[in-house]
């Protein structure tokens, strides 16, 4: 009865692991680009070094993304795989 309850645990550490590798390998592929008024690059991060940032900081990231926002920067989520000339952005908060 042991080895069932042994192994049953070790697929769900398996599971989890291979979930968390999941989501590691995204969130390098995508990453966070701040563009200014007239569409030039002001910060592109790796979403995965956003969120550590993120953690670490949390009140300097909410006034960064603040700042970016009123002052007419667009904040976008791209995939770095996309094709050429087409951002797959899933996520977009622009203020006009």
């Amino acid at each position: 009865m042991s080895e069932s309850t042994s192994e049953s645990a070790r697929n769900a550490v398996d599971s989890m692991v291979d979930a968390v590798r999941g989501l590691v390998s995204e969130g390098i592929n995508r990453r966070v680009v701040v563009r200014d008024s007239k569409d030039d690059v002001v910060l592109e991060v790796p979403v995965a070094l956003g969120l550590v940032a993120a953690f670490a900081a949390p009140v300097a990231t909410t006034i960064g993304a603040g700042l970016a926002l009123v002052g007419k920067c667009g904040i976008k989520l791209e995939n770095r795989q996309a094709p050429a000339g087409q951002p797959a952005a899933t996520t977009e908060a622009e203020q006009a």
